[in-house]
């Protein structure tokens, strides 16, 4: 048995992700990110030689970000319908 063989034996025990799980660690990462961004951005604002462009810069990241953490928020949670 070669290298390859055992490394695709060992591939198929791997438990493939399910979409949700995906979207669950896709979602805890932006959010960290999110606050991330939030932490430099109330640096900056606190300092007073702040460069605005790069404060726009950020706030609009971090605006970009929280779409997407709506978005899959939205995957995740299922419509329920009244």
């Amino acid at each position: 048995m070669d290298y390859y063989d055992n490394f695709n034996n060992k591939m198929k025990k791997i438990k493939k992700m399910t979409r949700q799980e995906v979207f669950s660690i896709e979602l805890k990462t932006l959010k960290k990110e999110h606050r991330e961004l939030d932490i430099k951005i109330s640096t900056l604002v606190d300092l007073s030689s702040t460069d605005q462009f790069t404060l726009r810069l950020l706030k609009k990241n971090k605006l970009l970000l929280k779409d997407k953490i709506s978005r899959l928020e939205d995957e995740l949670t299922p419509d329920i319908i009244a």
